[in-house]
């Protein structure tokens, strides 16, 4: 998902609501003529072209993270890939459009309704009879009963990581003919589309072994237009092969090669000419795009040495030409070193013209999420304060607009723009507004510019957990010359505090005197003129200051980028923060997961069944039998028994119209609450070959695996993006 994500359909959401008449919910935009679902912001870019412009063979190689552990969606471990690899190789009754709505694969259905209602929901499955295993066996309902089994939740031998769905079901039987399954749900089922979805073999279904470790390391069986060849971990990279059994239209590439690249990797391997596609950062997407211009005056310096001004060459060559020989020698090595990287740097620019990035928006959101189970977020007004102090329009124009991608906050918690249950609930919370902030703060009762007591430090004590390394003021707070202005930069407090610095050396740091005029010049870590109205708030000696932790990893620079806008919109309604950067690897396991955090960024994925997949995310933790606090995926700790039966009711309904209003109010109460604070849909930036046709940016759709391929000699694609994200036939 994404940043630190989750897979595809881990996803369950959970909130705390607020003190009865503290805060009005809205009536829902669902009440007027026009559909609050709207449409998706983005369309997929994935350069589609009919398939008989696509040469027959092939073989694409795809970057991606990691070879899984496993080649089981249903298990823990599961991971991106596992998802892709399932896409290419395995049935799913159902698939997402490019609106994010789930419509019936052809492929493998005629058709599927619900037939009856009462006294119990059956749904009637009538399966293409075409629609084969690769062993040559039919896909029937011998299948459909041993995933209900092995997923139901019923049998503890079975490792699954989620049940959702599953344990509604009451029995599965054959209809009236082998191409036809009854499943009978001992409780109505709104979400019923989302089942079977992958479909596994009975071979890997059946026993507990056989779930466990049958489809860890390899898949025998499989029923899509590809089928997996190999799982090599040594080279990090799998193979995919086209399947003979296959009924549809025949593959049109050979193979696919998903292969393990680093995402600071990918231009360099593209480049080198071991990759045909790769999803890569902003920075890998401005030099595909500066290498596709015609080269001219005009074009943005870039690579080894691009940052040198006239100043630093003239240096440089007077250096390695002086009197000081080791001085010269040592500039002399260094600017060979430099002429060699720029010599690469320039061959790879020539390389990557023969390729081009296809952009759209990602079926996930970011999101600042607020850790409300102890602390100043304990108190939902707080919450409710840092919310407040936002402008999400900014955030979203900050990361998006510099992509040429529509820069829209998200509005809801639990759909996305254009799908179904979409409507933008944000005015159950409101808007930027920093008087209510304050005013919000104060009834909570913080004092601006309250004492504040110096507190003693643990001896290495260091903010959420012994990772945590405090940040300094981050390249876009610096100036060159290391000042700022005093007095214009709206700050009432600076984030980064010389005082900490020094103390961290055993020295003590004297605080210069408050006052200087505005617009006067002045040494970084000069304090700015006293401020009342924007000075820090206080409360029992101590000042509202939060935990902010980050990831440190270097694909992790959007996040840290909208970290420190953040908080510089909270300094100026008067909240502080204490920025940790942590490992990778680290943070969400020993940060997130385990509450040691204040605020914190992450994406959640977009879900076609809020009702089932947000649930666990927004649930109400409830004790555990060992005392500890069971909090499912609600990773802020906040939820309410009003937005569990709000939930309840929405998966229980089998009027679509009812369930989308129930998962609307869930939505509207969720942002109430404030424990997490959706900003916007995630940018998706795919490279590939110009030549590549059907791949690329998805956006919400799911791939079309047999029509991807690559262009015919003289053939053209159509023009522009898809509009349906699979290739016409």
């Amino acid at each position: 998902m994404s940043q630190h994500g989750v897979g595809p359909r881990a996803v369950t959401r959970s909130v705390a609501f607020l003190t009865a008449g503290v805060l009005a919910v809205p009536a829902l935009a669902g009440c007027g003529s026009e559909d609050p679902a709207g449409k998706p912001l983005a369309a997929p870019d994935i350069q589609p072209a009919g398939r008989d412009r696509i040469a027959d063979g092939g073989t694409l190689r795809w970057a991606v993270d990691s070879v899984p552990d496993t080649l089981n969606t249903f298990q823990s471990d599961a991971d991106a890939t596992t998802t892709r690899v399932a896409q290419a190789v395995l049935p799913s009754m159902f698939r997402m459009n490019a609106s994010g709505r789930p419509e019936r694969n052809p492929a493998y259905l005629e058709s599927a309704e619900v037939v009856e209602t009462e006294p119990k929901q059956v749904v009637l499955y009538k399966l293409n009879q075409q629609a084969v295993w690769s062993d040559g066996r039919e896909i029937g309902a011998a299948d459909f009963a041993a995933q209900w089994r092995a997923l139901s939740g019923k049998d503890t031998a079975y490792w699954t990581a989620r049940n959702a769905g599953y344990d509604r079901i009451q029995k599965i039987e054959r209809g009236d003919s082998a191409l036809e399954v009854r499943v009978t749900f001992s409780r109505p089922y709104a979400d019923w589309r989302s089942l079977f979805s992958p479909l596994y073999p009975k071979d890997v279904m059946g026993t507990p072994d056989s779930f466990n470790d049958g489809a860890r390391k390899k898949l025998k069986v499989t029923a899509g237009p590809f089928a997996v060849k190999k799982v090599d971990r040594k080279d990090d990279e799998i193979t995919l092969v086209r399947n003979p059994r296959w009924w549809g239209g025949p593959a049109k590439l050979s193979e696919i090669v998903l292969r393990t690249v680093p995402r600071d990797k990918r231009a360099a391997e593209l480049a080198a000419g071991t990759l045909d596609v790769a999803e890569i950062d902003p920075s890998a997407a401005r030099r595909i795009t500066v290498a596709a211009r015609p080269r001219s005056s005009s074009s943005p310096l870039m690579g080894p040495g691009a940052d040198r001004s006239p100043a630093d060459a003239l240096r440089s060559w007077a250096v390695a030409n002086g009197t000081d020989e080791d001085a010269a020698d040592e500039e002399t090595v260094a600017r060979k070193k430099l002429r060699k990287a720029a010599v690469k740097y320039t061959r790879q620019q020539q390389a990557l013209r023969g390729f081009e990035v296809r952009k759209s928006l990602e079926p996930a959101y970011t999101q600042l999420a607020l850790n409300g189970a102890e602390g100043p977020l304990a108190d939902e007004r707080v919450r409710r304060a840092v919310a407040r102090a936002l402008d999400r329009e900014e955030l979203a124009a900050a990361v998006l607009k510099p992509l040429g991608l529509p820069a829209e906050p998200v509005g809801s918690h639990l759909a996305l723009s254009g799908q179904a249950a979409y409507a933008d609930n944000s005015g159950a919370l409101g808007g930027q507004d920093t008087k209510e902030a304050q005013a919000l703060l104060a009834d909570a009762g913080w004092v601006r510019g309250g004492p504040v007591k110096e507190q003693e430090k643990k001896e290495g004590e260091k903010a959420a957990g012994a990772e945590g390394e405090k940040a300094g003021p981050s390249e876009e707070e610096r100036d060159d010359d290391g000042t700022y202005v005093v007095g214009e930069d709206n700050k009432a407090y600076g984030r980064y505090d010389p005082a900490d610095h020094l103390a961290q050396e055993g020295k003590q740091y004297k605080q210069p005197a408050q006052g200087g005029a505005p617009g006067a010049y002045a040494p970084k870590g000069t304090a700015a003129p006293a401020n009342r109205e924007a000075a820090p708030f206080a409360k029992n000696g101590k000042a509202l200051t939060l935990r902010f932790v980050l990831p440190s990893g270097p694909g992790s620079q959007t996040l840290r980028t909208v970290a420190d806008r953040i908080s510089r919109m909270l300094e100026r309604v008067g909240i502080g923060t204490d920025i940790s950067k942590v490992s990778d690897e680290s943070y969400f396991k020993d940060h997130i997961a385990s509450g040691q955090y204040d605020l914190a960024l992450y994406s959640w994925p977009a879900t076609a069944f809020p009702a089932t997949d947000a649930r666990p995310v927004y649930a109400k933790p409830v004790p555990a039998a060992d005392g500890s606090l069971n909090v499912e995926q609600n990773y802020t700790r906040v939820g309410t028994d009003q937005v569990d039966q709000l939930f309840d009711e929405a998966v229980s309904t089998l009027d679509e119209g009812e369930s989308r209003s129930l998962i609307r109010k869930a939505d509207s109460r969720i942002w109430a609450a404030a424990g997490s604070i959706p900003l916007f849909q995630r940018p998706q930036l795919i490279a590939a070959r110009k030549n590549l046709v059907n791949t690329g940016a998805f956006g919400f759709g799911t791939p079309v695996y047999e029509d991807m391929g690559f262009l015919k000699k003289g053939a053209k694609p159509a023009a522009g993006p898809s509009a349906k994200g699979s290739a016409a036939s």
